[in-house]
């Protein structure tokens, strides 16, 4: 039985709602993401773009909306975010189920081609340094030369008093643009467990099970070296608002 366009749109409504509380300005963060994707790729037919991390597909579907001849792939671990997504885009967008860092784990992708441009937001933080550092040498090998791989996340300044100044400015903004917010993560899967139609996508989540979260404490000189020693010649960040970052890499 297919998911309803109507239950999809409904729970990726509320998966962008909920994540608006992870993400300091989530809206600004992924325009500039698109400005960065759109600059790089302005003199390609047909960009091929990669959405690590995906969940349903937020950031990709935007992606494909401001680059129309782009080839958007959406990559996550997660089965039901994917058919989430999957059902409520439709075709603007390839998914693909793999779990980033895990040997093997490009080979899901079947890329014919160079990508353009790699992107991920509020998702590499998940891996452990050891794992994040050998998926920075893969995506530098995937890019064609002058491709970019960007990284939107939270991101901590390299001084624990900075850092807490960071922290401190993020939750301001937060608390001066933010509309009124009823749902966080768990919310947001007690109520998918609670919905009969999405309970087939969910029995296959706990049978497929879920990545191992090792998570990293890296600051962002941490990651400006971890980029240069895969091969990236120019890395910094291009956007902040208080702890969330957007760093650049290009090859």
């Amino acid at each position: 039985m297919s998911l309803s366009t109507t239950t999809a749109a409904r729970w990726v409504e509320r998966w962008e709602r909920q994540q608006q509380l992870y993400a300091v300005d989530r809206e600004e963060r992924f325009e500039v993401i698109a400005d960065l994707v759109e600059h790089v790729t302005r003199d390609r037919a047909v960009p091929l773009v990669l959405d690590l991390g995906s969940g349903p597909g937020c950031l990709a579907a935007r992606l494909a909306a401001r680059l129309p001849t782009a080839e958007v792939i959406a990559v996550d671990a997660d089965p039901l975010l994917l058919e989430l997504g999957s059902a409520h885009y439709g075709p603007a967008l390839r998914y693909v189920r793999t779990v980033i860092g895990e040997p093997g784990w490009l080979d899901a992708l079947a890329l014919e081609r160079p990508v353009d441009a790699v992107v991920s937001t509020t998702a590499l933080h998940y891996l452990g340094t050891r794992t994040l550092r050998g998926v920075y040498r893969e995506l530098a090998g995937l890019l064609r030369p002058g491709g970019i791989l960007i990284n939107g996340d939270h991101i901590s300044p390299d001084s624990t008093k900075v850092s807490e100044l960071a922290i401190d400015i993020g939750r301001r903004r937060s608390e001066r643009t933010a509309v009124p917010l009823v749902e966080d993560w768990d919310s947001w899967w007690a109520g998918a467990a609670a919905d009969p139609e999405l309970a087939r996508l969910l029995a296959h989540r706990e049978d497929t099970g879920r990545p191992h979260c090792e998570g990293n404490d890296l600051t962002l000189s941490g990651h400006v070296t971890l980029l240069r020693d895969a091969g990236f010649d120019h890395v910094g960040p291009v956007w902040q608002v208080g702890p969330s970052h957007v760093l650049a890499a290009l090859r």
